[in-house]
């Protein structure tokens, strides 16, 4: 495993997220009550880009079907909604986040 450098504190405000390359890696960066998290910026469903979807709290909502996944642990809360089937989708994979002065860095 390695340490990657992805961004520094101040471009991600408390409530927000980022998406960011990780040595070949899409995840995204989120900074939930002042602690930053990462996790793939795909979502298992279908590979919607989460980085555009909705963020509240800690639950990330998929712009394409509506999945959710709790951001700190990656675990899904809810799979997508197509008309009235609801289908599963497995947790996002996570990353282990350091930050040291300003600088964030996931292991990769």
């Amino acid at each position: 495993m390695s340490l990657i450098e992805v961004a520094k504190t101040g471009e991600i405000k408390e409530g927000t997220m980022k998406p960011v390359d990780a040595g070949g890696r899409e995840i995204m960066i989120v900074n939930y009550q002042g602690d930053y998290y990462a996790v793939e910026k795909k979502c298992t469903h279908r590979g919607g880009d989460l980085s555009r979807g909705g963020l509240d709290g800690k639950i990330v909502t998929c712009p394409l079907h509506g999945s959710k996944f709790d951001v700190t642990t990656g675990k899904s809360i809810s799979g997508p909604k197509i008309g009235p089937i609801k289908l599963k989708t497995e947790d996002l994979p996570v990353y282990k986040v350091k930050v040291e002065g300003n600088s964030i860095s996931v292991s990769i």
